[in-house]
């Protein structure tokens, strides 16, 4: 296992957007070659922990990273510009992030047919925000690539946050658009109104009396795939809190995460992705 860090650059000020304060970084996890091993260049996700766009949460972050490498798939953590940064700041990033990984593929060991974006929670807004957005010109005109460079091979959404609408999660949302916001940007980070026929195939999972991101986030998305017919897996599993990331005692911050049932999704995910 060989672990590094590397600075991702956006040119904020071209998207008209405030550097001050930004500093995105892609924590790399990658499997080391092995003569006598016949893959070569495996899958690979890039994650991005959950925080409500203030803060990119440990838990969710390196112990994930950790645990998807022992699947055999390349890890990278995104960490992103969260607080005082609006639209589209962390989407760029995460698309810059994809391009690095996706243009140092061979280096990296990494298949670039099979790079996926995981987000939990605010960062599972992040990375659906990927998925649904990759296409868009802004993003190619601002980073200065074709756009097929950004999209992810599948997307796997933890608990997260996805609607602006009435189940919400406000202070994700809020930090995202802003206090100031025009309302379009609004139906811009709904992003169960975003999906559309290039969206990649996506897993979901998420608990029923989260008291935190309403499961309803992730049912107004799965309803969006299956409308515009794309592949999916969701999993809805009957209680849990928020933000239980590996649902075990790798990431328990307290005794509530702890949850045999919940933990389940690592396996269910990992095998998905391998399938893609």
């Amino acid at each position: 296992m060989e672990k590094k860090t590397v600075k991702i650059n956006v040119p904020y000020e071209k998207a008209g957007l405030s550097a001050e304060g930004c500093g995105a970084e892609l924590d790399i996890y990658t499997i080391q070659r092995y003569d006598n091993v016949a893959v070569k260049n495996r899958p690979a996700v890039i994650i991005c922990p959950g925080g409500g766009y203030e803060y990119c949460s440990v838990r969710e972050a390196e112990p994930v990273a950790l645990r998807f490498a022992a699947y055999g798939i390349s890890a990278f953590v995104l960490r992103y510009s969260c607080v005082g940064k609006i639209f589209p700041t962390a989407l760029l990033e995460a698309a810059a992030a994809m391009a690095y990984v996706r243009e140092n593929s061979e280096e990296l060991g990494v298949d670039p047919q099979k790079i996926m974006i995981c987000g939990f929670s605010a960062g599972g807004h992040l990375a659906a925000s990927l998925a649904v957005h990759w296409k868009k010109p802004f993003i190619s005109e601002i980073l200065g690539r074709n756009a097929e460079t950004f999209r992810p091979n599948g997307a796997v959404l933890c608990y997260p946050v996805i609607t602006s609408g009435e189940k919400r999660h406000d202070g994700s949302i809020v930090n995202i658009v802003g206090q100031n916001y025009p309302e379009e940007l609004m139906e811009t980070v709904s992003l169960e109104k975003q999906v559309s026929a290039d969206t990649p195939p996506v897993f979901l999972w998420h608990t029923a009396d989260d008291g935190s991101v309403p499961v309803e986030n992730t049912l107004l998305f799965a309803s969006a795939l299956a409308k515009n017919k794309i592949p999916f897996a969701c999993h809805i599993f009957e209680s849990g809190v928020h933000g239980l990331a590996l649902c075990d005692d790798t990431t328990a911050g307290y005794e509530g995460h702890l949850n045999p049932d919940c933990a389940q999704w690592f396996g269910m995910a990992a095998d998905w992705i391998k399938k893609r």
